[in-house]
């Protein structure tokens, strides 16, 4: 099934909505983060992917922070290991590179590493727990291509 991606503003409600609302169901509900840490504050100073499915209903997110680092990457688990992600991460890229990023970090879920590193990222740091999760660091420079 298609989908379609793009940069969305959460200064408009009806993003802001879509991208709380798979954040929801990937973090709070499935993965049993807590709200107090999913929703952190610091959503309306980043920029923001989303991706949507046929029928234009929400079935991605992923950040971009001011700092050069991309997290609250969630796809929902009917549409996982179908390209969102990547086509998600591939729209922040171009962004992060836009705005002249010369490294991109991420907290990558341990489970995850080997998608982050089709996408140029390699592991820098050792395993550590973000909201009980494993995670790895891990750093892309600037101009790195996928394979």
């Amino acid at each position: 099934m298609p989908f379609t991606t793009r940069l969305a503003s959460f200064a408009d409600p009806d993003d802001a909505a879509a991208v709380h609302e798979v954040r929801r169901v990937v973090f709070i509900e499935e993965q049993k983060v807590p709200e107090s840490l999913e929703i952190d504050g610091l959503d309306a100073e980043c920029v923001h992917a989303l991706a949507f499915d046929e029928a234009g209903e929400p079935i991605g997110t992923a950040r971009l922070m001011p700092h050069g680092r991309i997290g609250r990457v969630a796809v929902l688990a009917s549409w996982r290991k179908r390209g969102v992600g990547a086509a998600m991460m591939r729209i922040l890229l171009e962004e992060a590179d836009r705005r002249g990023f010369e490294e991109i970090e991420l907290h990558a879920q341990t489970w995850t590493i080997g998608f982050y590193e089709t996408l140029g990222f390699k592991v820098a740091g050792e395993e550590f727990l973000e909201a009980e999760i494993p995670h790895r660091r891990m750093v892309r420079r600037r101009g790195i291509s996928r394979d």
